[in-house]
């Protein structure tokens, strides 16, 4: 009898160790499809361009690191580094900022049109991209023609234009964010006597931190990447740079590949820095009932 009462309870535990197992293999194979991209980018960095064209291997036959160097060299890589990092920084911190304030406003305060004005900053992002292309590159020919800001070939045509791009769906984001905190909160902070922005900064911007940093994150990496209207634009950023490499008669892919390990590392850093407030809960801090 105890035998007979044991078989099922060994029958139980192996099937669980294999579904564990396969649960294990699964993820591990789902991993390795995810780093494999970046593995073979880092290691096609370190081959000759003839390599990378002629050979099938994955390693290089000679690791050659001064593709690093070269890549600083080849189009003033610098140049587009230092213009990224400064558009999308001023990009974030601007979109993030008013995103933040317009975000608690709709979720908060009821005024007439509420509603529409929400729908129709969502509606915005129905309509593709490409299609305010032309004219926006007319509008910014005018400005300059009429007013003399130049617009078209300057960091400041590619900071006004991703501002009016990701703000409405950052406001919506955050919204969303704010509307999920209890009212309870800040009601309860009024009656202690804080004015309602001594309540939004201490008890919902605290608790909507891990949706701004979120926003903040997704606005960057958005700008970081963008490439057709900077193209257009003639403005020089990491996108635009990369892409010279690949000429009519040349085409660099050693150092382009270098390039994209380059610009890959701020990512990774903001990613690190900012993880503790990405994972963290909105309502951390929240009293207990």
């Amino acid at each position: 009898m105890r035998a007979q009462s044991r078989t099922p309870i060994l029958s139980y535990r192996i099937r669980r160790w294999v579904l564990t197992r396969l649960q294990d293999a699964l993820l591990l194979g789902l991993l390795g499809l995810i780093l494999f991209p970046i593995f073979w980018m880092v290691v096609t960095s370190l081959k000759t361009n003839e390599e990378i064209v002629t050979s099938v291997t994955i390693l290089p036959h000679t690791w050659r690191f001064q593709n690093y160097v070269d890549l600083w060299d080849q189009v003033n890589f610098g140049l587009y580094f230092r213009n990224s990092l400064l558009v999308c920084s001023i990009t974030t911190a601007v979109v993030t900022l008013f995103a933040t304030f317009a975000g608690y406003a709709l979720a908060r305060f009821r005024f007439p049109g509420a509603d529409t004005f929400g729908m129709a900053v969502l509606a915005t992002q129905l309509i593709p991209g490409i299609l305010f292309l032309l004219p926006l590159y007319q509008i910014f020919v005018q400005i300059k023609r009429h007013l003399g800001m130049p617009l078209i070939g300057s960091n400041l045509g590619a900071i006004v234009l991703y501002i009016g791009f990701y703000i409405p769906l950052s406001l919506w984001i955050l919204r969303g964010f704010f509307a999920n905190i209890p009212k309870d909160l800040e009601e309860a902070a009024l009656v202690d006597g804080c004015s309602q922005f001594c309540a939004f900064w201490r008890i919902a911007l605290p608790l909507a931190a891990p949706g701004i940093v979120a926003t903040a994150i997704y606005v960057f990496l958005t700008a970081w990447d963008e490439l057709l209207f900077a193209w257009v634009l003639n403005v020089k950023t990491i996108p635009v740079g990369i892409r010279l490499y690949v000429g009519q008669y040349v085409n660099r892919f050693d150092l382009m590949m270098a390039a994209s390990v380059v610009v890959t590392i701020p990512v990774l850093i903001m990613f690190f820095l900012m993880q503790k407030q990405m994972i963290s809960g909105l309502t951390a801090g929240a009293v207990k009932e």
